[in-house]
């Protein structure tokens, strides 16, 4: 008995009680806090004086029912199981059609339930596998730009006149109207113009469901996780900016809607491509542009359930150029030097930032670099890489390097330990041609 658990009830119990033994509570109070009468709690109140917490135990608690099989009939049982119903997953009797055959086969009356409790104990059967969740159709959004679609698609769109390519693919949840670009590869750039192109015709959407991708969404690294800090890529923070929700999808059945806007454009736009004979992915955006996606819209578009629209206004070319870009936080080195993808910029003196500090290196579309800090921005020009040293120049630092071949020498401070120890030196000697005794030289204090 003094093995079994106590319950999370006789725990409650326990601190109550430890309470009135400590004179912080009466046995009233502790009655009221145990939702038992009075006289329940002064009895249980003598059993925590008599016996300590473990009198508070169910006295059946660790026993065997009254009203349960003995061992033998349950030895019996489970061997006839063994022996006559048993054998692999898809050979075995269930519990439930066991008991049946028990019954009507050997004359052994068990209820279905104990028998599957006993057969889990034993081994002899495992629990149902379980079966694939039910995936109810989500209802659409009620409004036009409440929640967008965006995926890539790879796929032969060209067929054998070009390469495989992604579609970047976006789609309102609530009209199904579409947009989409095709290009080589799902990157960064591909899917900040498709977002960028829909925010220009349409306005900012209030959420983007997307892929969990590293692209999109990523998993935090250990030190994010230990500082608490929510993991971020360069498309998410242009969604931050932006306002956008970004909710990333775990598997292709959840965002169901625009694989099957997929295959649509597998089937048709491909065919299209075919007819009009086009074999370059600027020629393929030119015809989705300016004929395929009016015509895609036009026929499969539909009415949201509500008429108001929940894009916001977009933001002018000149602010959408800030935030489409690629934020890099970079340090000064001590020579004014800021490295960022293998180039050197070097800042101009006076531009307002201090050796040591943090800029952030900021890379447009087009490949166009601005360095900022505090959002001022910096002036710099890039510069040849460094040559790498060879032999004893190698052990030289950058800072050593620039003084030799500008002709600097480095000179100690008056108070190093390199001329105390000249200092002393030359004392001494002075001494003993004096004959008298060296002074005493004491190291710099180190207060201020």
């Amino acid at each position: 008995m003094g093995r079994t658990k106590m319950s999370q009830e006789e725990l409650r119990r326990v601190e109550v009680l430890a309470r009135v033994r400590s004179q912080q509570l009466r046995v009233s109070d502790a009655g009221r806090l145990m939702r038992v009468s009075y006289r329940q709690a002064k009895r249980l109140w003598k059993r925590y004086r008599e016996e300590g917490p473990v009198g508070l135990k169910h006295r059946s608690a660790g026993r065997a029912s009254n009203r349960g099989y003995a061992q033998k009939f349950r030895q019996r049982v489970l061997r006839l199981v063994g022996e006559k119903y048993g054998g692999t997953v898809e050979e075995r009797f269930g519990p439930t059609l066991a008991a049946e055959h028990l019954q009507s086969e050997d004359g052994v009356k068990v209820h279905a339930e104990t028998l599957r409790r006993w057969m889990l104990a034993e081994g002899l059967w495992s629990r149902e596998r379980k079966r694939r969740k039910h995936r109810r159709r989500r209802e659409r959004k009620e409004h036009f730009g409440e929640l967008v679609q965006m995926d890539g698609s790879f796929h032969r769109w060209l067929e054998e006149r070009g390469p495989e390519g992604c579609l970047i693919d976006l789609a309102d949840d609530a009209t199904n109207t579409t947009w989409a670009q095709l290009g080589e590869q799902e990157t960064i750039w591909a899917v900040a113009d498709a977002l960028r192109a829909w925010i220009e015709k349409y306005g900012v959407p209030l959420a983007l469901y997307v892929d969990w991708k590293n692209l999109y969404k990523r998993v935090a690294t250990p030190k994010e996780r230990l500082r608490g800090e929510e993991p971020i890529t360069q498309f998410g923070r242009m969604c931050q900016k932006l306002g956008i929700e970004l909710i990333a999808a775990s598997s292709p059945q959840a965002k169901g809607r625009i694989e099957r806007i997929h295959g649509t454009h597998q089937d048709r736009l491909v065919k299209k491509l075919r007819r009009r004979g086009i074999g370059t992915y600027e020629a393929a955006n030119v015809f989705l542009q300016r004929e395929y996606l009016a015509e895609h819209n036009r026929r499969f578009a539909r009415l949201a359930g509500r008429l108001e629209d929940y894009h916001r206004r977009a933001p002018r070319a000149v602010e959408l150029d800030g935030i489409f870009r690629l934020e890099s936080e970079r340090t000064i080195s001590k020579d004014w030097v800021v490295r960022y993808a293998n180039r050197w910029f070097q800042l101009e003196r006076g531009s307002g930032a201090s050796a040591g500090s943090p800029v952030l290196v900021c890379e447009g579309r087009h490949g166009r670099i601005a360095i900022e800090t505090r959002g001022r921005n910096l002036r710099f020009e890039e510069i040849a890489a460094p040559a790498k040293p060879t032999g004893v120049e190698s052990k030289r630092s950058e800072w050593q390097r620039r003084a030799i071949a500008a002709g600097v020498r480095r000179k100690a401070r008056a108070d190093h330990p390199w001329k105390q120890a000249l200092a002393r030196e030359a004392a001494r000697k002075a001494s003993q041609l004096a004959g008298t005794a060296p002074p005493s030289l004491s190291w710099p204090s180190a207060s201020p």
